[in-house]
């Protein structure tokens, strides 16, 4: 599978051996990471692309990515699918960035490649998880088109439809 390219943005998909070295928190010689990469959360995603990929199973295009920075290839995070699409054509998301590259607008713009990708890949509605308090999250939500549709205790799930009604 193909890098995903946006204006600012390289959503590399990942492979068994680049997500191993996230969940070990340990870089290869050409791999660059942002201080602060990988987050928990970004191990959590590559364990669970890995366990993905178990009986040589590839999870793309549904996997995950590491988010890098055009401008000097450093990864600053990590966005990825819990799965792929369910009964009804539902897929989820999670992303993450090292705390020194939040308040960029990096994560509205990898979540709106990962929406779009999932479009093209024939889900039909976009779903995400966030919590109460943590507002950042729920606003790159909002920004990508995303609308609050549940709240459970301070879950907060927000999804868009990825097809028209007519």
């Amino acid at each position: 599978m193909d890098d995903l390219l946006t204006e600012r943005l390289t959503l590399h998909p990942f492979t068994p051996e680049e997500a191993g070295r996230v969940v070990a928190g340990e870089p290869g010689p050409t791999d660059l990471w942002a201080p602060g990469y990988p987050t928990e959360g970004e191990k959590t995603g590559a364990r669970m692309f890995l366990k993905g990929c178990q009986d040589g199973n590839d999870p793309h295009p549904f996997g995950n990515f590491e988010i890098r920075r055009r401008e000097d290839g450093v990864a600053i995070g990590g966005i990825g699918f819990h799965g792929g699409p369910d009964e009804n054509g539902g897929v989820e998301v999670g992303y993450g960035l090292a705390e020194a590259t939040r308040g960029q607008g990096y994560a509205t713009e990898a979540v709106l490649a990962v929406l779009a990708h999932a479009r093209s890949a024939g889900a039909l509605v976009f779903r995400a998880e966030t919590t109460t308090d943590n507002p950042a999250s729920q606003g790159v939500l909002r920004k990508a088109g995303l609308a609050l549709v549940r709240t459970d205790g301070d879950s907060l799930h927000y999804e868009l439809p990825l097809v028209d009604s007519e």
